[in-house]
């Protein structure tokens, strides 16, 4: 049990820490890309897919058509869409080359990463620098220092605290929109599905 409440400090800490990073004029051009969009497509792989399933959700809540790339209903990306593509590292390569497809015909690229000058974040139009350990930083040499030095981010096995930031990010960033689109609780849960 103590483990588990260190994990969850852990999580929270790395949430909040993560906060100092967001910059103001990034999240204004990515709620500006999504909501000037005819289409809004998602993907990430693994958790972070899931993160991206869950935001798609909530754009669909707000009646901003969105997709899930890989989904059997996805159709072709245009130019007057946006991609917004997830990957800790921003090198997993069916995101990269999702993104430069998308890149390719015209539409934004939008990215959630932990390093931007990755090759997702070089290919972004804009990009949200989310901090948590990925996958990279799990395998680092360094890892028993840290420990020694009482940094337990470890505590959270491999992408948990990026995937976890970016699912909080996105979901403040759905009441930003809220304000911008003058949608209400009432405005979203109209369109929640019935057929449950």
């Amino acid at each position: 049990m103590e483990l588990m409440k260190s994990s969850i400090d852990a999580i929270i800490g790395n949430i909040r820490a993560a906060e100092e990073y967001l910059n103001e004029e990034d999240i204004d051009k990515f709620l500006d890309i999504i909501v000037s969009s005819k289409n809004v497509f998602l993907i990430g792989a693994g958790r972070s897919g899931l993160a991206a399933k869950a935001f798609a959700m909530r754009l669909m809540h707000l009646g901003i058509s969105s997709y899930v790339v890989g989904e059997t209903i996805s159709p072709a990306i245009y130019e007057d869409d946006c991609i917004i593509a997830i990957s800790g590292s921003g090198e997993t390569n069916t995101i990269v080359s999702a993104a430069n497809i998308a890149k390719n015909r015209g539409s934004k690229v939008l990215a959630l990463t932990s390093y931007p000058e990755s090759t997702l974040g070089k290919l972004a139009d804009t990009v949200l620098l989310v901090k948590g350990r990925t996958k990279v930083e799990a395998d680092d040499e360094n890892y028993m220092k840290r420990q020694i030095h009482g940094n337990y981010t470890s505590l959270t096995p491999l992408g948990t605290a990026f995937e976890l930031t970016t699912l909080v990010f996105l979901d403040a960033l759905v009441s930003e929109l809220m304000e911008i689109m003058h949608q209400t609780e009432s405005d979203l849960k109209a369109r929640h599905t019935v057929l449950e």
